[in-house]
């Protein structure tokens, strides 16, 4: 393309004969130049914010990638934790049962093992409560010899006389001072109505050894004091009585018989009482009794009333230790399932910390323990 150059220093296109001037030429040259350079630094810059805009958007998907890849790894945590506990949880509750039904199989064992135990071990209990009875009866007869003969000769003296007075407070009961012959003491038995039945006199000995004088003295009282019925009681019996029975034409008897023996004996004057008070037959009547108490039924009959005195009395005694001794046995039994059970809930605690619901009573057991 070729311009033509007017006189007026124009120039012409030979296109569409427009005419501009060489400056202007020269102005579009440069304005076309600067635009497209503009342009250029215009596109640099609009191709760097974008690559800044595509580089922080990547930062930021980057970024909510990470925290979705921890919060995905935070869950993960959360569901292991929440498994860890179901486990736990699990296990706690397979041990507890566990624990529960060795303590149930413990507890059911020991019950056996004592039932056992009980009968294997009951004619051995009963020979060892006779065996301890017997060491206290010593021990008791050991502490009883440590004062003077004399002393101790006059608490048994005192001793039968209180107990004559408490048993029949209806009879006259006479203490024989000590230098005045006669025996230890004077009973004289009054029925109802005050009228003197008889009389049975007591004669106290407590020593070692049994002398047989004693029983010619208390003969000779009883006839000196036209007594009915003469008792001697002592520590230390002949040969031939166990606890008590006529011997030698009175009667000897131990400390334990004493009570039946005297009730006995007293009835017998009672009921001899009753008959003397009836005029029709008398001398066969007296006769009769005469036969009567100087024989061997009459013997029987009061020997059977004192023996089923003292053992009932010896029963009584039987059954207050056996039962003291169930009571602590039970006593110590509930202290070990209480001591247990608290062992128990101290394990389960260990194991699952406040988790465990507290059991006020087992708290109050536990302190006091």
């Amino acid at each position: 393309m070729l311009y033509t150059c007017g006189m007026n220093n124009t120039v012409t296109c030979p296109n569409c004969g427009t005419q501009f001037s060489p400056d202007a030429l020269l102005t579009h040259s440069i304005e076309l130049e600067l635009r497209t350079k503009l342009e250029q630094e215009l596109s640099t810059k609009v191709q760097e914010k974008t690559r800044q805009e595509l580089a922080d958007r990547d930062a930021q998907i980057k970024e909510l990638k990470d925290k979705a890849r921890e919060s995905a790894e935070f869950e993960l945590k959360l569901r292991a934790e929440k498994r860890a506990i179901e486990e736990a949880k699990e296990k706690f509750e397979l041990e507890k049962t566990r624990q529960l039904d060795l303590e149930r199989s413990k507890i059911k064992a020991e019950a056996f093992q004592l039932v056992q135990e009980q009968e294997k071990f009951k004619l051995e209990e009963k020979e060892k409560m006779i065996s301890d009875l017997k060491k206290s009866l010593d021990e008791a007869q050991r502490k009883a010899n440590q004062g003077s003969q004399q002393t101790q000769g006059e608490v048994l003296e005192l001793e039968i006389e209180d107990l004559l007075r408490r048993t029949f407070p209806t009879d006259e009961i006479i203490a024989i001072a000590k230098g005045v012959n006669g025996a230890d003491i004077r009973q004289l038995v009054r029925g109802r109505s005050g009228a003197l039945a008889g009389t049975i006199i007591w004669e106290t000995k407590r020593t070692k050894n049994w002398t047989e004088s004693w029983v010619q003295k208390l003969k000779n009282d009883q006839r000196t004091e036209k007594a009915e019925i003469a008792v001697l009681v002592s520590t230390v019996l002949p040969k031939a009585v166990r606890t008590f029975g006529v011997y030698q034409g009175i009667w000897v008897s131990d400390m334990t018989s004493v009570i039946g023996l005297a009730m006995a004996l007293r009835t017998s004057l009672l009921q001899v009482a009753v008959v003397k008070q009836s005029s029709v037959g008398k001398n066969e009547k007296m006769e009769v009794l005469y036969n009567y108490l100087s024989g061997v039924e009459f013997k029987q009959r009061i020997e059977a009333i004192v023996e089923s005195f003292t053992a009932m009395k010896l029963d009584l005694e039987k059954e207050k230790l056996a039962y003291t001794r169930i009571w602590a046995k039970r006593d110590k039994q509930i202290d070990q399932v209480v001591h247990n059970t608290i062992g128990l809930h101290s394990d389960l605690e260990g194991l699952m910390g406040k988790a465990l619901p507290k059991i006020d009573t087992l708290e109050l057991e536990a302190s006091n323990s």
